[in-house]
């Protein structure tokens, strides 16, 4: 799993090296998310005492597993950035009249800015080549700023190592 997490990454960032292309990912990538955790709020599966079990909750909680098993801290970092998402999301859905008006403007709106990024990468986007990509964006935003953070050093060298393959 570590391995294939590590693979998914490099190739992410491969396609993901230009300045300005990161930077409307860090704008796209949330709003994309939040669409779909909105859209799948819908959804109820049941409930756990006072939370709602809606089809979002369980696909974000998977998708954290995930990066809480390949690379701990950064799983534990985007446990914190994306649960209280999820919590808004769970919100937007049970009160709002226009949750599709919302879904809407967000999916769509997050796309058009990634792709004016990608623009600027003169590369079409990762998950054209592996539609897998889509689960890595969310994980290799928080990954970014935990570099930033001098954190996860030995994790960048690597993906650094191993993205050089995936560059056109």
């Amino acid at each position: 799993m570590n391995y294939w997490f590590r693979e998914q990454m490099a190739m992410y960032m491969a396609y993901h090296s230009d300045v300005r292309n990161c930077a409307t990912h860090y704008v796209g990538v949330p709003m994309i998310l939040f669409s779909l955790l909105v859209a799948l709020s819908a959804l109820h599966l049941g409930q756990l005492g006072n939370l709602p079990i809606t089809l979002a909750a369980v696909l974000l909680m998977i998708l954290l597993v995930l990066y809480l098993s390949a690379v701990p801290l950064l799983g534990f970092v985007a446990t914190v950035v994306h649960v209280p998402l999820l919590l808004y999301a769970h919100a937007v859905a049970r009160d709002s009249a226009s949750i599709w008006v919302i879904v809407s403007v967000c999916f769509v709106g997050g796309w058009i800015i990634q792709f004016i990024g990608h623009l600027f990468e003169g590369r079409r986007p990762a998950l054209i080549d592996n539609f897998l990509q889509v689960l890595i964006a969310p994980g290799f935003l928080v990954a970014e700023a935990l570099f930033a953070c001098c954190l996860l050093s030995e994790l960048r060298v690597d993906l650094d190592s191993r993205s050089r393959k995936y560059k056109k």
